[in-house]
């Protein structure tokens, strides 16, 4: 067993342009006043990192890092969301999804997406000079506008999306293998990878690629009705990050998972601060330390109600009043005897 390490905090919900919030030295300082021992980075933002010098010098790396740990935090993983979500993107989409990109390639889905997978590229290498073995992202989506099966999907529709997604992704996973980093996939609606049986399809294209691994997110699984604690024990092996978010469904009459369009106030499921919400974070801890998992707990703040500052605070301490410090030993060693070969034959009759 392990103890996870923690309370980590992703900065992307509180990145803004007033200080403390608009710079790495400003942002850093304030997490550890939170109670935050390490920090998640969205690599996107431009106030905090330049990405493109974290993947060509480790000099700047350990400038940047060097930073964080004199403010009195580490530098836990660096996040590619946004760009993971434009390696692949249905035309359905392209509008919604264009502000993500550098305004260059904006307008045009071939330049965007190549522009993307070199965003997520250059945040592995930036990992690896960082010596951090894990990085954040989405997948993308090329399927997701037709989850409901209605009007009914043709033939083939949803393995050929699948078969162009890995396709896509295997470059880029290979080059994580080169990095020795984990490309860990946040399993989450809007995603062609939002359940386990969506991953497993992909990981099945990727005959089963190494660095194919989850970013897990009990608050998307809430919302989706599925076994959170289940599917810890289920992808135990390929779980490589954890995020700490709660989350509430509390259906009606009038609307379930859907929503009915409604504003998140307003939603049957809800993001909610921790501790706010329905999310059984004992059993996930519990679980997370049985099952050896070694990396960061790292707090994403979403919340309908609460402000995000008190949120962080508390959050902070949420997680260190969750996290087990394992045992070294079994609580019964004090009954036991030595090892006895001959005694245990005794007692076994033979």
């Amino acid at each position: 067993m392990k103890t996870i390490k923690g309370p980590g905090l992703f900065l992307a919900q509180f990145a803004g342009d007033e200080a403390p919030f608009n710079t790495w030295d400003g942002i850093t300082k304030w997490a550890a006043d939170c109670g935050y021992k390490g920090v998640q980075v969205p690599s996107w933002d431009g106030r905090f990192i330049d990405l493109a010098k974290a993947a060509s010098s480790k000099d700047y790396c350990d400038e940047f890092k060097g930073q964080a740990a004199a403010n009195g935090v580490e530098v836990t993983e660096l996040s590619t969301h946004l760009q993971g979500q434009l390696v692949a993107v249905n035309p359905a989409y392209d509008t919604a999804f264009d502000g993500f990109a550098a305004p260059d390639v904006q307008g045009d889905p071939k330049a965007r997406q190549a522009w993307a997978v070199e965003q997520v590229k250059m945040a592995l290498s930036a990992s690896k000079h960082m010596g951090i073995s894990e990085m954040a992202t989405f997948s993308g989506a090329l399927a997701w506008p037709y989850i409901y099966p209605w009007p009914q999907r043709p033939a083939g529709l949803v393995e050929t999306a699948f078969d162009e997604l890995a396709a896509r992704w295997r470059p880029i996973l290979d080059h994580a293998e080169d990095c020795g980093v984990d490309v860990c996939y946040e399993i989450h609606p809007g995603e062609d990878l939002h359940d386990g049986v969506t991953f497993e399809m992909f990981l099945e294209r990727l005959d089963g690629h190494a660095r194919c691994n989850m970013l897990y997110d009990p608050s998307h699984y809430v919302l989706q009705c599925l076994d959170y604690l289940d599917n810890i024990d289920i992808y135990k092996d390929r779980i490589k990050m954890f995020h700490v978010k709660d989350a509430e469904f509390n259906p009606t009459g009038r609307q379930g998972v859907y929503g009915g369009y409604q504003s998140w106030v307003d939603r049957a499921g809800r993001f909610r601060s921790l501790g706010d919400g329905q999310v059984d974070f004992a059993a996930i801890f519990s679980k997370m330390a049985a099952n050896d998992f070694s990396g960061w707990a790292v707090v994403e703040w979403e919340c309908c109600l609460k402000h995000p500052e008190d949120g962080a605070r508390e959050g902070a301490q949420f997680v260190k009043d969750h996290i087990i410090h394992v045992t070294e030993r079994a609580f019964d060693d004090f009954a036991g005897g030595d090892v006895d070969d001959a005694t245990n034959r005794k007692m076994l009759g033979i």
